[in-house]
């Protein structure tokens, strides 16, 4: 294996270009050396902020470049599929943010390509990668607080949804866009994955997509009972304005743990009003900066020590189909059992 992975960025947002920065200054052992964006003013700039020469407006032709042994593909999901695909035939390594696909069916595929080209493919899951997170890993692990009873996972942003994602269609809604973080949390701290499940939804901060998309919803709640018994709830929403709230908290039979918090820092105000104020998380780029940072290391040393990566396309594949099964009983109003 080559000593430098050669990397192109596929998708040059703002998600992608942490992904891009880290790349080209922060991992060992990677070189950005190309970066597409179907936006040409878009792909221009990353090339000239990221120090490289080669920037596309095709991903097709950033492929064929024979400098590039791995991609990071940062596109909205729907994309996602047919990207990885190509990529895996021309037998680049691949990192796909989250959610993975729109469908099991897409995300198989996906699985399948990586494995026929001999390929890595990870998923996006970066809190796995967060030392808060990993440190509540290995205290579930140890049965430090006995066995696992539930586990809560809570995401809400501040920011209001772009257009095309109230098109439940298109963007398989918050449970896919917010919530698969948490959705992947429940199954890495219960070991386990979904029997059965049942979501309730609405859409009370976005008044511009109710008449045109009735179905879109920006609040979601989600009752899940795993295969081996823990209950899971997860609660999710977007455009919340307050600041960037993620947290977790496990019950076990002998004791709990907390993770995460929306306080920025420990600092609080006092004033002569009896008020008291303090600073809270502003965004996920901030709460998870080294968490994205530990990811991106942890694809390169995948494919460097040849090893499954620890978040597996199999990982993905599960999350997008809790997803479709929750976006279900938000439809149906009806619980739903998985296989």
């Amino acid at each position: 294996m080559k000593d430098t992975i050669g990397l192109c960025l596929i998708g040059a947002g703002r998600a992608g270009m942490i992904h891009g920065r880290n790349f080209a200054s922060r991992v060992p052992h990677a070189e950005m050396v190309a970066v597409s964006d179907t936006v040409e003013a878009s792909a221009k700039a990353a090339a000239a902020e990221l120090g490289i020469d080669a920037w596309y407006t095709d991903y097709r032709e950033a492929l064929a470049n024979r400098a590039v042994d791995a991609v990071i593909v940062v596109t909205p999901t729907k994309f996602h599929h047919d990207i990885v695909l190509e990529a895996a035939g021309a037998e680049k390594h691949i990192l796909c943010e989250k959610p993975m696909a729109m469908n099991r069916e897409e995300c198989q595929e996906m699985i399948d390509a990586a494995q026929a080209n001999k390929v890595k493919l990870q998923i996006g899951f970066m809190r796995r990668f967060d030392a808060n997170f990993r440190r509540a890993k290995e205290i579930v692990d140890s049965e430090e607080i006995g066995d696992v009873v539930s586990v809560k996972s809570l995401t809400r942003g501040p920011s209001t949804p772009q257009e095309w994602m109230y098109d439940i269609r298109k963007s398989n809604g918050p449970l896919a866009e917010v919530n698969s973080h948490d959705i992947d949390t429940l199954r890495w701290f219960t070991g386990s994955e979904a029997a059965s499940l049942y979501a309730i939804a609405g859409n009370y901060r976005c008044e511009t997509a109710r008449e045109k998309y009735p179905d879109f919803y920006d609040t979601v709640l989600m009752n899940v009972r795993m295969q081996n018994g823990m209950m899971g709830n997860i609660d999710g929403a977007q455009g919340v304005q307050y600041g960037y709230d993620a947290r977790v908290d496990i019950l076990g039979t002998t004791g709990s743990l907390h993770i995460g918090g929306l306080r920025g820092s420990s600092t609080l105000t006092y004033t002569k009003d009896h008020r008291m104020t303090g600073d809270v998380i502003r965004s996920w780029m901030n709460l998870f900066y080294e968490a994205y940072v530990n990811e991106d290391i942890g694809f390169i040393e995948a494919i460097r020590e040849d090893r499954e990566p620890e978040v597996r396309g199999l990982d993905g594949m599960m999350a997008v189909d809790i997803v479709r099964a929750g976006n279900e009983s938000i439809q149906t109003g009806q619980i739903i059992y998985l296989s």
